[in-house]
């Protein structure tokens, strides 16, 4: 099937500055038949008009820690397009309290809203995807190197982030006899509304460009891109992993 006969729903826009934007535009770019969704009314208008510059894409509001929407939205979706063949998942979030200071101090509620947010939705949104993904396809969601490393002031987002990736080999498990492939991409920092309630933002960057061996930042195009090659039948063997796009940072010792 080429990529011009292929739908996949992206979740997590919030503006153009959003790594599910970039994404959206690599997919659009190969011809892919693109529901993009948005958390709530608040983002609703900005998303409306990034994605009017998507011909044929159609927006979608999906509050992802509410399993009443997810049900809702893939109904939405089957009505409209029948069959799904590619699923983005480029969603996170922690209060921005847990994201200062020191993790000893990570609340349980903090805790819970992270996993939910960022790591559970993965599975109910896989789980309500896999019947509708009839002749298999893939999986993306988003992850950062805090996962398996400490970053300071990443706190838990870290924790969350290595439950991704956890979560991301299960799900390849399960799926994988229905030939959908489930991939992680680990991608360098970057600016995103998301990224802004970690304190130490722009330090962060500045280290990552002086220790990558590109010696620059990632552009979100460059995660995009490698998005678009994992649920293209060119990443058709790809399953269960975790992509470094980092420029190379991940390689280093010091």
């Amino acid at each position: 099937m080429s990529d011009s006969q292929k739908t996949a729903v992206i979740f997590g826009l919030a503006n153009k500055r959003s790594i599910a934007w970039a994404i959206a535009q690599k997919l659009h770019a190969a011809g892919w038949q693109l529901a993009i969704t948005y958390q709530n009314e608040r983002l609703e208008q900005e998303a409306k008009d990034l994605i009017a510059d998507l011909p044929g894409a159609a927006g979608f509001m999906c509050d992802v820690s509410f399993d009443d929407q997810i049900a809702k939205l893939f109904e939405e979706l089957h009505s409209r397009y029948s069959v799904l063949n590619g699923v983005v998942h480029s969603v996170a979030f922690a209060p921005p309290e847990e994201l200062k200071g020191e993790f000893l101090n990570t609340t349980r509620e903090g805790f819970r809203i992270a996993h939910d947010v960022s790591v559970y939705s993965l599975i109910a949104v896989a789980h309500a995807a896999a019947p509708l993904m009839t002749s298999g396809g893939g999986i993306v969601t988003l992850t950062y190197y805090g996962a398996e490393k400490v970053v300071p002031h990443y706190n838990v987002m870290g924790v969350a982030k290595a439950a991704l990736e956890a979560t991301v080999r299960y799900l390849a498990n399960d799926l994988g006899p229905k030939a959908i492939r489930v991939n992680a991409i680990s991608a360098g920092p970057i600016k995103t509304l998301a990224a802004r309630g970690i304190s130490g933002l722009s330090d962060m960057l500045k280290l990552h460009a002086e220790r990558a061996p590109l010696k620059r930042n990632v552009d979100p195009s460059e995660v995009g891109g490698t998005a678009a090659f994992l649920l293209s039948d060119a990443g058709s063997g790809i399953t269960g992993e975790t992509i470094y796009v980092d420029c190379g940072y991940n390689i280093m010792g010091f």
